[in-house]
């Protein structure tokens, strides 16, 4: 197996190497720093590199898996994992990509990086976001531009887009995500990778931000398998985040298959406009779902874009742009354009919509939702609208503009909002395909209201009747 072969391996067929002893976990992470030092230069993934003591560590999980230090492998035993830079590390940066936090160092470690090294995983980087994960691209002041494995020219989304693009790249086996507004699904969809949204409280935060009930901070890795596999060392409770749910979600490892199940097939969410690769491509992954012996019905939902846009104005100007607006009042020249945009956006929305209106369209959207989705056992959608846009646009324009053709509305670009809406939903990301422009796009595969296994079992499904290669990276 070459060096580059092994960085794509995932990470459950890593950990079955090492149990067996055919391969080490310090010959992977060289793999992967060896990787990372090629591609790095191109794709920006990673805020900070952690080698010296990855490698440490790496050593140590090959002592454990030789059976010379009297333990037994944990879950995530020298697992290369990339950490998104806001999930904090004790004595490191904790930025948030803003140069006015960038002295900042952590106090403590977020709940999600004592999982990742509690169950033996390597924190080898950490992950580039924009700022404050306020955007759907990632590129800042201090870090730059991070750019799409698959097609430079383009973004990986964000706000976790370094996580994304480091798993298409080749330099992470699993990274850590956040899922506000789409975070975790845009990225994903945009590089091809598998991200989950985990339902509020079932994984837990950190700080003020983890009461915010449009949040659902979860995993991100190359296949699903992986992705069950972090998302059972990530969830559970934990006394620092009191909304998490009790007891722990364990998702199983083997799942039945589709046949038989009623899913939902809903193309535009209402009144969004969606490219025809991205139509195509869902259309495409439904139709093998049939095959697989499900039923899949095609549906449309009642949602507005007047509901949509009051909820999360509401929702987004009360609370997260709240926190960045009292940066702003001192540190305005230090922000970003877009952080800056973002900022005077949520001040037009506090004058038209309060926090009881927002409530008001959420609570409408989320019964047509569940009335929607009561005859069938999930539903199938597109994560975003369109296949993507050019990496260092800022979307400040109307209009999203691609090879300078102009394709839809920059406010409706993705199709994830709605599901931090209805955020008890589980949602899992899923590669749909590729499109003409030379990125992959993705489907969304929603649950009800904290019926985790379900997205699942039909994400197997689709990840099995279309599978998803690397190969073009290579």
């Amino acid at each position: 197996m070459t060096s580059t072969e092994l960085t794509y391996l995932s990470a459950t067929e890593a950990r079955r190497l090492f149990a067996s002893r055919e391969l080490s976990p310090v010959e992977l992470m060289r793999a992967v720093i060896a990787r990372t030092e090629l591609v790095e230069p191109k794709i920006n993934a990673f805020t900070e590199h952690l080698f010296d003591e990855a490698l440490e560590q790496a050593r140590q999980a090959e002592e454990t898996y030789l059976g010379r230090n009297g333990r037994e492998p944990r879950p995530l035993e020298g697992i290369p994992v990339a950490a998104k830079e806001k999930h904090g590390i004790r004595g490191r940066s904790l930025t948030q990509g803003s140069l006015t936090r960038k002295d900042e160092l952590a106090t403590e470690n977020h709940p999600f990086v004592d999982r990742i090294l509690g169950a033996g995983g390597i924190i080898h980087a950490r992950t580039a976001t924009p700022e404050f994960s306020i955007a759907t691209f990632t590129h800042t002041r201090l870090w730059g531009v991070t750019r799409n494995p698959w097609n430079t020219e383009f973004t990986p989304g964000g706000s976790s887009g370094g996580s994304g693009a480091s798993l298409a790249a080749g330099t992470s086996l699993l990274a850590s995500a956040s899922d506000i507004g789409g975070s975790t699904r845009i990225p994903a969809a945009f590089t091809g990778t598998v991200g989950f949204k985990a339902p509020f409280g079932r994984n837990p935060g950190y700080g003020p931000m983890a009461a915010d009930h449009y949040r659902g901070d979860g995993p991100m890795a190359r296949t699903v398998d992986d992705v069950i596999a972090f998302q059972n060392v990530l969830c559970g409770p934990d006394p620092r985040d009191h909304a998490t749910i009790r007891p722990k979600l364990t998702l199983p490892a083997v799942y039945d298959d589709v046949a038989g199940m009623r899913i939902a097939l809903c193309v535009r969410l209402g009144e969004y406009d969606v490219h025809p690769e991205v139509e195509a491509n869902l259309r495409a992954t439904a139709a093998a779902l049939t095959e697989a012996g499900a039923h899949v019905e095609e549906i449309e939902l009642p949602w507005t874009r007047a509901d949509l846009l009051t909820s999360v104005a509401g929702h987004f100007s009360t609370i997260f742009g709240a926190q960045v607006t009292e940066i702003a009042r001192t540190r305005a020249d230090d922000l970003t354009p877009y952080a800056r945009n973002f900022v005077a956006a949520m001040a037009r929305a506090r004058e038209r919509v309060s926090y009881l209106d927002s409530l008001d369209a959420e609570h409408r959207l989320q019964q047509q939702l569940a009335a929607a989705m009561a005859p069938f056992d999930a539903l199938l959608c597109p994560t975003t609208a369109i296949p993507g846009w050019h990496a260092g646009d800022d979307l400040a324009d109307e209009k999203v503009v691609v090879d300078g053709e102009e394709t839809v509305e920059s406010l409706w670009c993705a199709m994830t909002n709605p599901f931090n809406i209805n955020n008890r939903c589980p949602v899992l990301n899923v590669p749909s395909g590729m499109s003409s422009w030379g990125v992959p796009t993705g489907i969304q595969i929603v649950g009800h209201t904290y019926d985790d296994p379900t997205v699942f079992r039909i994400g197997k499904a689709v990840e099995s009747a279309r599978p998803w290669s690397y190969e073009a990276l290579v």
